[in-house]
């Protein structure tokens, strides 16, 4: 991969030399027109717009069109098919290439700069909100993965892992009801989900990145919490939970972000509440959790298979906890729902108590040990500790509490052979806490 300071482009090109030249000029001119857009409009833009003829925009200008000149002398252009800055062909978004090469053009920029992109003109602006840019992305499989995560109800925060940035997500406008209920995440597509209750009914704000604005997302047919979720690109299966009444479920069903519906999916063999749920090998499993009528931990898992429609239970999958002798056991109700995250179809266990990682052996159903977590990453009973996949990486959110704030930090491992060697990517002040955490890939 290419990577500079302002775009991210693909030396995988279907064309020749020629092309790959086009791509990355062009891709430089969406970015750098971008750029210069966002400084006229900032403190110091006034005066430029009032001087046009300043030695910094003529400076601009000569450079801009320099880096057309080299472009169209790679390329071997001929001179009258425009420059490439022009922004006045609405359909081409970059004049001289056309719509499908400025797209394309557009798929390999970061997507921490759409939003820059988007400040350009209304044609770029919807083009980046209309989401064909992901689901374009999506089927070429660029992937990019954020953290989003809370910290302080109402409060989101992202974390972009390759260019190590944080972003302040709006707030989120919701009730006192809403902001004490238990709430879970998901990221599906473009979109953060949160689930919660407000005075009389469960509800879902839905944050879209298109957007970035909050607004009230589509109930389930059965809406719940305590339930076990995950996604897979624009789809995501929540199965279990409680109802409204407190009874354990086990039904389930699945969303899609593309039409933003629910569709109703057979049942589990187990009703169970406090699981967690993941995709591996393309298939949906939940482990863990409360059953009916025994206060004790599951010990089952049950894995989903979308092509089947159908249910199959796994016997003591999992991970069960060593318990230190005259320790006392903590009642299941109180411990947070299993730790667990997929990396390259592999699936991993945090175990907060005793601050390992295990990794699950499939032939064998059986978990092994593979390492530590952070020592500075600290829960309460699991809970306040975020443990995801992200890429090829596993990700923990956490860190030392103390009076009157504390610390959050990410820490990474990209698993292998040896035991979890973690890097901290960034930290900063912010309660410790980590009340939700989900991760988007797009």
């Amino acid at each position: 991969m290419l990577e500079g300071p302002g775009f991210l482009v693909s030396r995988e090109l279907p064309s020749s030399c020629e092309h790959e030249s086009k791509w990355i000029y062009n891709t430089f001119c969406v970015i750098e027109f971008s750029n210069r857009k966002r400084r006229l409009e900032d403190g110091g833009g006034i005066s430029l717009r009032k001087s046009p003829k300043s030695s910094d925009v003529i400076e601009r200008e000569e450079t801009m069109q320099g880096f057309c000149d080299l472009s169209l002398s790679q390329a071997n252009r001929p001179d009258n098919q425009g420059h490439g800055g022009d922004q006045s062909d609405t359909s081409s978004f970059i004049h001289q290439i056309g719509r499908d090469m400025s797209i394309n053009c557009l798929l390999r920029c970061s997507r921490s700069d759409y939003g820059l992109i988007a400040s350009l003109n209304r044609s770029f602006r919807s083009l980046i909100r209309s989401g064909e840019l992901y689901r374009l992305r999506r089927q070429m499989g660029i992937i990019e993965h954020w953290v989003y995560f809370s910290c302080t109800l109402l409060e989101w925060d992202a974390f972009d892992p390759i260019r190590l940035q944080w972003m302040h997500l709006p707030r989120m406008t919701s009730n006192e009801c809403f902001m004490c209920s238990d709430k879970e995440s998901l990221a599906v597509g473009t979109e953060l989900l949160v689930f919660g209750k407000e005075i009389r009914s469960h509800v879902i704000y839905r944050y879209s990145i298109l957007t970035n604005s909050w607004s009230l997302g589509t109930g389930m047919n059965e809406p719940r919490c305590l339930f076990g979720s995950a996604s897979l690109g624009e789809i995501a299966i929540v199965a279990g939970g409680c109802d409204p009444e407190g009874n354990i479920l086990r039904s389930a069903e699945l969303y899609n972000s593309d039409t933003g519906t629910w569709e109703t999916l057979p049942s589990m063999n187990k009703p169970r509440k406090m699981c967690s749920g993941v995709f591996m090998d393309g298939k949906f499993y939940v482990i863990g959790g409360i059953g009916v009528g025994n206060p004790n931990l599951l010990t089952c898992g049950e894995v989903y298979d979308l092509e089947t429609r159908s249910w199959r239970e796994i016997p003591n999958m999992f991970p069960a906890r060593n318990i230190e002798a005259g320790a006392t056991e903590t009642p299941a109700t109180a411990k947070a729902p299993p730790l667990l995250a997929v990396v390259k179809n592999e699936l991993y266990a945090a175990y907060h108590a005793e601050k390992e990682v295990r990794k699950y052996d499939k032939a064998r159903n059986l978990w092994v040990t593979v390492g530590r977590l952070p020592e500075r990453a600290v829960s309460m009973n699991g809970w306040g500790l975020a443990f995801r996949a992200c890429g090829d990486r596993l990700i923990v959110i956490g860190g030392p509490r103390a009076l009157g704030g504390g610390m959050i930090e990410v820490n990474a491992w990209v698993p292998d052979q040896g035991p979890p060697q973690w890097s901290l990517l960034a930290s900063k002040h912010s309660g410790s806490f980590v009340y939700n955490c989900a991760v988007m890939g797009c």
